[in-house]
């Protein structure tokens, strides 16, 4: 199932999970996720609404009122400790790590730093949370979404006023296709933003899809110029439009070497299907590299997760690619009193590579005390004349 998201009056947390909980998700999927959360006692409420005649539904966060601003290391403390899947709790860290990144840019100082007053409160950790859980649960291969309307203005925030679009909500969509509306309000929260930029796959108009399930999330204000709603649309993609693949590609000047390794196995842990590191050399000389991961479209919320929790990164670039694959059989042969796994790879009905498990023949040979390379040489000898190649 594929989605896409009609942002035409901005988006919010409430109103994206809205629009989840009115597409099919049981509310009782995000409720857990708030639940789990070690903080007071936060409960989301459903109600049905409409904005300019359009049926919709609002979900209301009912928490008591924030006692102080969290940092972003506070927030990092209860998600840790909060009894979560590893995808929201991965994927609640990266939103956040987004909004502390982006206010620290704003006000020129360490993410780390950043006392998060407009987006710390209870019902913003619950929103966060709740549509992390809900897209989860749907278990999207693809989410696409318009461009963002992002109001205008001026409102009055913690630190006085400030002119909409919001500084912060400028920096989380940056390179993302925005426009003003019609509307002389904040249309997107920073919340709203880095929720959009943690899950959207890519920025277009509606897809090629059989449409399933419509979704309609309604925000609190009621303006005269539009329905203030985030459309969630649902489907299967066209018939048409080729599965493919996805790259996630990141450059990296500032992670200590010796992490790699683990980054490498995170990134196949969540599902990619290969991943890479290349070296490159970066503005001002500094060496570099790019780390590429390879995965189906389905598998690119979990692998784009574990990206950002694992590495230093602060954005990704996500290119769709074709890809052919060859009809593989998984198997093994005999060798020295042992097995050893072999890949057979066909085409057009006749075999045309064969593989050893490495990993399979390095094992044998320290069971039976010999070289590497010589239980290798024999591993080769004995797939090819099983599966001798046409």
């Amino acid at each position: 199932m594929i989605g896409w998201l009609d942002l035409s009056a901005g988006a919010s947390g409430d109103m994206l999970l809205g629009a989840l909980v009115d597409a099919g998700v049981p509310l009782d999927v995000p409720a857990a996720a708030v639940a789990a959360l070690p903080v007071e006692d936060v409960r989301l409420v459903t109600e049905g609404t409409t904005r300019h005649g359009l049926g919709a539904t609002r979900v209301h966060v009912h928490a008591p009122p924030s006692q102080h601003s969290r940092t972003w290391a506070d927030v990092q403390a209860i998600l840790a400790e909060a009894e979560l899947p590893t995808a929201v709790r991965e994927g609640a860290l990266a939103v956040f790590e987004r909004l502390a990144v982006a206010e620290g840019r704003v006000h020129r100082m360490p993410p780390e730093d950043v006392h998060f007053h407009e987006v710390g409160a209870l019902d913003a950790l619950a929103d966060v949370v709740g549509v992390v859980a809900g897209f989860e649960h749907l278990a999207l291969t693809r989410l696409t979404a318009s461009p963002v309307t992002l109001g205008s203005g001026a409102a009055r925030g913690a630190h006085g006023v400030v002119p909409i679009p919001g500084p912060a909500v400028l920096e989380l969509l940056a390179g993302v296709p925005v426009q003003a509306g019609p509307v002389a309000r904040e249309m997107c929260t920073p919340t709203g933003a880095a929720l959009l930029a943690a899950r959207v796959d890519e920025w277009t108009t509606l897809p090629p899809m059989r449409v399933e399930r419509v979704g309609v999330g309604a925000g609190g204000r009621d303006p005269e110029e539009l329905p203030n709603v985030v459309r969630l649309v649902l489907g299967a993609p066209d018939e048409a439009t080729p599965p493919g693949a996805v790259v996630l590609e990141t450059n990296v000047d500032d992670l200590d070497p010796r992490l790699w390794p683990g980054v490498l196995d995170a990134l196949f842990a969540a599902g990619a299907s290969d991943a890479w590191l290349t070296p490159i050399l970066m503005k001002k000389g500094r060496p570099a590299h790019t780390l590429s991961a390879l995965c189906r479209p389905r598998q690119v919320a979990a692998v784009r997760a574990a990206v950002f929790a694992h590495t230093s990164t602060i954005g990704l670039r996500v290119v769709p690619v074709g890809k052919t694959a060859l009809e593989r059989v998984s198997t093994s042969v005999p060798l020295l009193g042992g097995q050893v796994g072999v890949k057979v790879a066909v085409h057009a009905g006749r075999v045309v590579n064969v593989s050893v498990e490495f990993e399979d023949v390095a094992a044998l040979a320290r069971d039976l005390g010999i070289p590497v390379k010589e239980a290798l040489r024999a591993a080769t000898a004995a797939a090819e004349a099983a599966y001798p190649v046409a």
